[in-house]
């Protein structure tokens, strides 16, 4: 519906007679809006949605759902790639920093977790969506520590379940093997499920991190 604010503002900033102001006034939806069940499957070139009523109603809300439809299902369908090649893995979504603004990272978040991601870092998104919340640690935490080995240590006496983000420094020589360091001293005192990479190249120093934790005995 359009509020008297709403109309207000169109005689302001357009010539338009005061019989379409009054349409605009009594306006009402009158269209039918038809779609796949959200979350499922479809493939190129096959209808998402349809709207079907006069002309005007159809032009009212195209402009909208173009917008909410074209960017989510880029997000849906990249994180149903992700869970496709990662099979049962956990799947955690860290979006928000390179979401495009605030609400981008909102319903980018949301659906992620549509394409088969398992928890994300946004709490706010967690809260409104019903996601659930998780998450490991900043690179601000090992930089205020000045070390990998002395944050990790710190992290993994107040978090049970850990995480490490080996990046902040030098992946290979400091952050992996400091993080390698810190789970055999504090063995079963801690969950040690692994490290987190955020930069450089992924391709070749996922691997190299892989061959690390597994020749120091962590293959999982």
């Amino acid at each position: 519906r359009f509020t008297e604010h709403d109309l207000a503002y169109l005689k302001e900033i357009g010539d338009y007679p005061d019989d379409f102001i009054e349409y605009l006034r009594n306006f009402k939806f009158k269209a039918t809006i038809r779609s796949v069940v959200e979350g499922e499957v479809v493939f190129n070139n096959e209808p998402l949605i349809q709207v079907e009523g006069p002309l005007v109603d159809c032009q009212l809300v195209e402009t909208a759902i173009l917008n909410i439809v074209n960017y989510q299902t880029l997000i849906a369908t990249k994180a149903a790639r992700v869970r496709s090649a990662c099979g049962d893995d956990a799947l955690l979504e860290f979006g928000t920093r390179r979401a495009q603004e605030f609400d981008a990272a909102l319903w980018g978040t949301r659906a992620a977790y549509i394409g088969g991601f398992d928890a994300t870092s946004n709490v706010r998104a967690a809260k409104i969506f019903g996601i659930p919340a998780s998450g490991t640690h900043a690179h601000a935490l090992v930089q205020a520590y000045r070390n990998d080995y002395d944050a990790f240590m710190a992290y993994a006496k107040t978090h049970k379940d850990c995480v490490f983000l080996v990046d902040t420094y030098d992946t290979l020589r400091s952050g992996v093997p400091n993080a390698i360091k810190v789970a055999k001293e504090l063995g079963d005192q801690i969950n040690f499920l692994g490290v987190r990479i955020d930069s450089g190249d992924m391709a070749y120093i996922s691997k190299r991190v892989r061959e690390q934790l597994d020749e120091a005995g962590f293959p999982d």
